[in-house]
């Protein structure tokens, strides 16, 4: 054999291009929440990464991949970014009655009556004690015509509250116990049983910051003694309130006046708005959170229930008329930074590259913006 070899047919072929072959396979795209794509950014790691997808050829930009994939939108309109949060639905305000009569507590009301201002909330050996709107000053002594003070004060605005004279005959703001207000005074111990005597002793009436309360439990036991400075009640308002108790790392995201969606126990939905935002966290199991207090918009919507467990989406931002796709849809690139892919009539992919906007996670879309990107597009989505 000589020392040159002529190469065999097998060695002189090169390797086969099979037509309309798949090309190699992409690494599976996997649903991303707004909080995982942060994440992956972050990591530098996990999830797709596309090295230069822009610097593709035609028939690589229009590869499928290889994993089950679907097709979604871009669509067009107002998105919000919500916030997903557990809540509680109540009522608003938490406040101890304070008893300041002495003798035997002789009535009680249940768990759950509604006393309005006016109208007795005890009674004391048979005496009432009425409930007045006021959360100046504590009841802490008898009040007769000349006294002044803080508490003479939101006595002569309960009086007026309850037309017992008017603003002509009392001044709701001053502190001073005049005749109107002694006069004023005796028509109402005559309607709630009371002797007339125009003056108000100590533990006749106990002054709470609601024109009507909700009791909510009871802390004393009727045929028990009254003792001075027990708490005999615990009240609330009447107003419906859903409290959130919010991951203090997301506070600067919550505002009073952001609207929201409260989910009902029963599956319906309600309007909301943020009322207050704690300022002062607190921890409990391993978590540090603040309060945010929510007024349902239409109070009667929420039903009766009391410390009922709802969902509360918290919208702290909206945009209007921008394009938007699904969180899932977005590619995480290598270089940094995220695309979409496109799907043509063709049935062609192309990699679109994208800036991103709010989150909205209640509805599962992102805001997005980049050069080709249109709405009604179609574009690849991991399969359901």
């Amino acid at each position: 054999m000589s020392a040159t070899q002529t190469p065999t047919e097998d060695e002189q072929a090169s390797p086969p291009e099979r037509e309309g072959a798949p090309p190699p396979a992409r690494r599976r795209r996997r649903g991303l929440t707004a909080i995982v794509v942060v994440a992956i950014v972050v990591a530098g790691g996990a999830g797709v990464v596309v090295a230069d997808p822009f610097k593709k050829s035609e028939k690589d930009s229009s590869a499928r991949t290889s994993a089950p994939t679907g097709l979604a939108k871009v669509t067009q309109g107002s998105l919000s970014a919500r916030t997903l949060e557990n809540g509680t639905l109540g009522y608003a305000g938490s406040y101890d009655v304070v008893n300041n009569a002495k003798g035997t507590i002789t009535k009680l009301p249940a768990v759950g009556d509604v006393i309005s201002q006016g109208e007795v909330l005890y009674r004391v050996s048979g005496k009432p004690v009425v409930m007045l709107q006021g959360a100046a000053e504590p009841v802490y002594r008898d009040l007769a015509y000349g006294a002044e003070g803080a508490d003479v004060r939101q006595l002569n605005a309960a009086l007026v509250s309850l037309k017992y004279a008017t603003k002509a005959q009392i001044d709701p703001d001053s502190d001073y116990f005049s005749m109107q207000t002694f006069y004023a005074l005796k028509e109402l111990q005559e309607d709630v049983g009371l002797k007339k005597t125009g003056e108000l002793d100590l533990g006749q009436a106990v002054f709470l910051p609601a024109e009507e309360v909700r009791v909510v439990k009871s802390g004393a036991v009727r045929g028990g003694p009254a003792g001075q400075g027990q708490n005999v009640l615990q009240v609330s308002s009447t107003k419906r309130q859903v409290t959130v108790e919010l991951n203090a790392s997301q506070q600067t995201g919550v505002a009073v006046g952001d609207k929201v969606t409260i989910t009902l126990p029963n599956g319906k939905s309600s309007d909301g708005e943020v009322s207050s935002v704690g300022k002062v966290a607190k921890q409990a199991d391993d978590k540090t959170t603040i309060e945010v207090q929510i007024k349902p918009k239409d109070p009667k919507a929420t039903g009766g229930l009391d410390q009922a467990p709802v969902q509360v989406a918290i919208v702290s931002d909206t945009v209007k008329d921008v394009l938007s796709v699904p969180v899932n849809a977005l590619l995480a690139l290598a270089g940094g930074g995220y695309a979409v892919e496109v799907v043509d009539a063709s049935g062609k992919h192309k990699l679109i590259s994208v800036r991103t906007g709010i989150f909205d996670d209640s509805e599962g879309k992102v805001e997005v913006s980049g050069a080709g990107l249109q709405v009604g597009q179609k574009i690849a989505v991991p399969a359901s």
